[in-house]
């Protein structure tokens, strides 16, 4: 068979986390985010000023449909038959819709693309949660889901992100002169410490992927300038009860720690997001910067994935890999540097 065969898939299935559209979805979809967490009222309220202040609008459905038509693209001049659908967990288009869409389509079985590239409660056994509740809700329906594998080290992820690192270098003026007085943060979405401890089944999951990515791609930095310089994982978004303990440094904290050191240069890597949806316009467009400028650090923000080309591709490669798989062959898996390849299927107990 071609190298393009999805059998047994018949249609691929983007799923995202979702976002309001307008004012009034804001409070509506942040009840939907935190149901059952114990998330205080006026933590909700804060982070619903951070949607009021872009218009009650999140950038994260027009991000997906712009990745949802890159994606559909890509499998046409691939020659890929396969419909491309798109389901959320926590707005609309809910996955319990595409579930139903799907199955009037006649789709039987279909891969499912996260856009969440590392391990964790909250970055993959929520989604198998939610898509299995999907099936569940929309009743009848003979559609399978199949949640595709991690890719937090692939080269279509990380690829982009070595050029944005290399962008973000220039533009801070990281000549030899300066060179120790720079510093690159990677930041991602911090999340408890109990719930890292748990993530991937031999625990600690999320930091480790993360560590193991962030070395990647320091170390193609390193071959690509000749230069070395300080890096480290920051982190993001907390949210939840002041008295549960989330993963740490926060980047502002990290700001304003390196400028008393005299690291006036910063590079911030938005590494554990796919596109700039509002954890990066935000934290790190709105309060990072402004952190910076406090602190008279030279900042900047380097591009996220989005629909680059590689990462595009990235999508139909692992539908294909997992496809060959499934058909009990044994598909080459691609991978940037010394992180595990994640299995397609989890083992029981992982990310609890």
């Amino acid at each position: 068979m071609p190298d393009h065969d999805p059998r047994p898939y018949d249609a691929v299935l983007l799923v995202s986390f979702g976002g309001p559209e307008k004012p009034e979805d804001v409070v509506p979809f942040l009840q939907n985010v935190t149901k059952g967490r114990g998330v205080p009222a006026e933590r909700l309220a804060e982070v619903g000023q951070h949607y009021f202040r872009f218009g009650g609008r999140s950038p994260i459905n027009d991000q997906n449909r712009a990745l949802l038509a890159a994606i559909r693209a890509d499998f046409a001049a691939a020659g890929l038959d396969l419909p491309v659908f798109w389901g959320n967990r926590n707005w609309d288009p809910y996955l319990a819709d595409a579930v139903r869409e799907m199955a009037t389509a006649g789709v039987t079985r279909a891969a499912c693309f996260v856009t969440s590239a590392y391990s964790s409660y909250s970055g993959c056994r929520q989604y198998r949660h939610d898509l299995a509740g999907a099936v569940d809700a929309a009743a009848g329906t003979p559609v399978r889901l199949d949640k595709l594998r991690h890719y937090y080290n692939h080269p279509g992820f990380l690829g982009p992100v070595v050029d944005a690192t290399l962008d973000g270098l220039a533009r801070v003026g990281s000549d030899d002169r300066v060179e120790s007085r720079v510093e690159v943060l990677f930041v991602t979405h911090s999340i408890p410490v109990s719930m890292n401890r748990a993530s991937g089944p031999g625990g600690e999951a999320y930091t480790g992927q993360h560590r193991a990515a962030m070395a990647e791609v320091m170390r193609r930095v390193h071959a690509e300038t000749g230069r070395r310089f300080g890096h480290e994982l920051a982190y993001c978004s907390r949210s939840g009860p002041p008295s549960m303990p989330w993963l740490e440094p926060d980047v502002n904290d990290r700001i304003r720690e390196l400028a008393d050191r005299g690291v006036d240069r910063v590079v911030l890597v938005p590494i554990g997001f796919v596109s700039d949806h509002m954890e990066v316009i935000y934290d790190l467009d709105t309060e990072a910067l402004a952190t910076a400028a406090a602190v008279g650090t030279i900042a900047v923000r380097v591009a996220t994935p989005g629909v680059d080309p590689r990462f595009v591709t990235m999508v139909r490669e692992l539908v294909l890999e997992r496809a060959a798989a499934e058909r009990g062959e044994s598909p080459l898996r691609v991978s940037w540097g010394d992180g595990e390849i994640t299995p397609d299927t989890c083992a029981v107990g992982c990310c609890s």
